[in-house]
C-alpha cells in the first residue's frame, strides 16, 4: 500500500475516533467513504466500518459511564431496543443490493442534517 494512502487511512482512522468520541458512533460517517475508497465493495464497507467502530464505542461508553456522564438506567431500554433492530439490519445488509445501502445511507446522512440544521 502507498505511503500516501495509508496516512489517508490513519487520519480517517483518527477523525473517525474523534467524532465516534464526540457524536456516538458518527464516525460511520466518516469510516464508510474511506473503506470505500480504499476499494472495498460498500456492504464490506459499512460492516468493516461496524467492526471498527465497535471497539471505539466500547472505549466511549466506557469513558462516559465510568465519568458519571451516563446512568446504565437511561442507557438500557434503548440497548435493549437496539439489539433487535441490530440482528435484522446485520441480517438485511447481506441481502440488500449496493445502490440500496449506498442510497440509503447518504438519505439518513441527509435526514441528520436537515434534522439539525434546523434545530
Amino acid at each position: 500500500m502507498k505511503q500516501s494512502k495509508k496516512q489517508i487511512f490513519r487520519l480517517g482512522g483518527i477523525v473517525t475516533g474523534f467524532l465516534n468520541g464526540l457524536f456516538g458512533s458518527g464516525g460511520g460517517m466518516i469510516a464508510v467513504p474511506i473503506l470505500e475508497y480504499s476499494g472495498l465493495d460498500a456492504k464490506v464497507a459499512h460492516a468493516t466500518s461496524i467492526a471498527v467502530i465497535l471497539p471505539l464505542t466500547a472505549i466511549s461508553a466506557g469513558y462516559y459511564l465510568f465519568s458519571g456522564a451516563v446512568e446504565v438506567g437511561e442507557a438500557l431500554p434503548y440497548l435493549l431496543g437496539g439489539l433487535p433492530g441490530c440482528l435484522v439490519g446485520s441480517k438485511l445488509l447481506g441481502k440488500l443490493s449496493t445502490t440500496f445501502i449506498t442510497r440509503m445511507f447518504g438519505l439518513l446522512i441527509l435526514f441528520a442534517a436537515v434534522r439539525m440544521w434546523f434545530r
